[in-house]
């Protein structure tokens, strides 16, 4: 209850974070991960949690990418876990949707996660910038 002339409390804005999520993305940087799967057109990729799972225990994946907004998150919480055991790197992108999308595949397809098995040289740059500031959000 509030007395008369009191102002009410502010409440904190909370960003939930779910089970898989290990820190925060900016959105400079989950574009940029977008472009850096875009511009690696060419590269093999493997999409779904199955097979990213079984790229990431095999140490055979370059770079892995996972959704925020999957549903359940525990469909990926052992993912960051093998990549960090496995030292591969890993970073988030907002949206299934868009992450599809960036991986060329068909309209209205979803993806839960990516791994790029491998870095064309007109990614390579973006891919080094982009492993440059997820070091940098870890530490």
């Amino acid at each position: 209850m509030r007395l008369c002339g009191e102002t009410p409390l502010q409440e904190e804005r909370v960003i939930p974070v779910t089970v898989h999520v290990q820190f925060e993305t900016p959105e400079e940087l989950s574009n940029k991960i977008y472009d850096m799967l875009q511009a690696n057109s060419n590269g093999r990729i493997k999409k779904g949690s199955n097979e990213v799972t079984k790229a990431a225990e095999r140490g055979t994946a370059q770079f892995i990418i996972l959704a925020e907004d999957v549903n359940p998150p525990e469909l990926l919480a052992h993912v960051p876990l093998i990549c960090a055991e496995i030292k591969i790197n890993f970073g988030y992108v907002p949206s299934q949707e868009h992450l599809a999308q960036a991986a060329g595949l068909p309209a209205g397809v979803k993806a839960a996660s990516i791994a790029v098995m491998e870095i064309n040289k007109g990614a390579k740059e973006l891919f080094d910038q982009i492993i440059e500031a997820i070091n940098g959000l870890k530490a």
